[in-house]
């Protein structure tokens, strides 16, 4: 049902990469489907939830989730959402024990943070457009905002889509390289003329290794290729499937 890292088995910190398995959805949804906006049974989606708060051995409303829209912007959580309140964003943050904080992905990479020193974690969910645009460096800050200090956080790239299942139009590869002339190394020529296969990976634990914290682990899974495992949007995408599942990948502090 979920992945755990070694590098976030901590003292007072519970995580989880959570996969596929272990929910009641049905069809492309099959089975641990936590995505809100899909078109999945909106009943079977909360039941799914409370099988993951129960891994946390909390109430699902103290499952906190945003409403991503692949930007760089966080938001510091202190109890379940409330009505009206400010969902958008990629990234959360707390300092509170026994709240369970998440991101869902479908190929975007999901990182987890923790500084156990400071009692600060931290969930953030990074495409491109995220990484490109600071949702990472921004994740950091908000945990320092909350007492958290770099050199010791650790950070942990979840299942993402890897270089091998990312094909990208000449438009994509222009936009980096003219961002930065060595963004060419996460490039490599696919069998299309003029596109690119992209490391989304490597580019997001380069930028998390170029912040100095404690330490950067990535898992090294692919939701393309992990179909039994993973829910994949590209996947979805090439099979002209009318809709995709996603994962949520979450962690808190205390037991």
């Amino acid at each position: 049902m979920k992945i755990e890292a070694d590098a976030l088995k901590l003292d007072g910190i519970r995580h989880g990469f959570f996969t596929r398995k272990g929910g009641i959805s049905t069809g492309i949804y099959e089975s641990l489907n936590i995505g809100l906006g899909s078109d999945d049974t909106r009943d079977k989606v909360l039941e799914n939830r409370q099988r993951v708060a129960d891994e946390f051995q909390i109430p699902s409303e103290r499952l906190v989730s945003p409403y991503q829209i692949h930007s760089p912007d966080v938001i510091a959580v202190t109890g379940p959402w409330e009505d009206g309140s400010n969902r958008k964003a990629d990234a959360l943050v707390t300092n509170v024990p026994h709240l369970a904080i998440g991101v869902a992905t479908a190929d975007c990479g999901p990182i987890l943070f923790a500084d156990t020193d400071s009692g600060v974690v931290g969930a953030a969910h990074s495409g491109w457009k995220g990484a490109h645009s600071g949702v990472l460096q921004n994740t950091v800050a908000a945990m320092e905002t909350l007492g958290a200090k770099r050199q010791s956080i650790v950070a942990v790239l979840g299942p993402t889509i890897s270089q091998k299942a990312y094909e990208v139009g000449p438009e994509f590869f222009e936009r980096f390289v003219d961002a930065a002339a060595d963004h060419g190394r996460y490039f490599k020529p696919s069998q299309k003329p003029t596109h690119h296969m992209f490391d989304l990976p490597a580019f997001i634990t380069d930028c998390l290794k170029d912040m100095n914290l404690d330490k950067v682990v990535d898992l090294s899974l692919c939701t393309y290729a992990d179909e039994e495992r993973f829910f994949s949007y590209r996947r979805t995408t090439h099979r002209n499937e009318p809709d995709y599942g996603r994962q949520i990948s979450a962690i808190s502090l205390g037991y």
